[in-house]
């Protein structure tokens, strides 16, 4: 098996999340996380900042991916709607990568310092939402705004989709959506 490559990484998250429920995240190494792995601690840091990373990789691939559903919408669409056909957008992608986001959220619920680095990223994320939604001509306030509520209507429906997968994270999102806009 290759030492290096998206197969590598794909390892490494898997030990690590193996690691982090069995002995708890303070208590486990990015050396422990890479013999897991069968692999060295020179390559886990080839792949991964720290090991808090390991949790997090996907940050980058959901973002541009949102970014580009949002850019592709037709013109003239509202924000709200540009925001929830691009989360629909990514639902397969997530849907494909539940085996590993539940119990990776297990680890965060159960890790403060793990839950502050997630609100970090779900900020970043909605700051690039409405640097995407500005693009379209939102209006800053407009942009910040849809994209602060989109983006916890999202965290929502993603959140109870992991806990119980019936029913599904669109039906999830569908949800949300309508929720958002009755309080509207």
């Amino acid at each position: 098996m290759a030492k290096s490559g998206s197969a590598a990484r794909a390892r490494l998250q898997q030990a690590a999340v193996e690691l982090f429920r069995q002995n708890g995240f303070d208590d486990t190494t990015a050396a422990q996380i890479a013999e897991r792995a069968g692999l060295t601690e020179r390559t886990f840091f080839r792949h991964f900042r720290d090991k808090r990373e390991v949790l997090f990789d996907g940050q980058a691939v959901l973002e541009e991916a949102l970014a580009t559903a949002i850019a592709d919408a037709a013109p003239g669409t509202p924000p709200l709607e540009v925001l929830f056909c691009a989360f629909e957008s990514v639902t397969p992608l997530i849907e494909k990568n539940r085996p590993f986001s539940k119990p990776r959220q297990e680890v965060i619920s159960a890790t403060p310092a793990l839950q502050e680095r997630e609100l970090s990223k779900h900020q970043a994320l909605s700051a690039s939402l409405a640097k995407a939604l500005r693009a379209r001509g939102v209006p800053d306030v407009s942009a910040a705004l849809a994209a602060q509520a989109g983006m916890a209507a999202f965290t929502h429906a993603t959140l109870a989709w992991l806990e119980d997968g019936e029913p599904g994270l669109g039906e999830r999102l569908d949800r949300a959506e309508k929720a958002l806009r009755s309080l509207f």
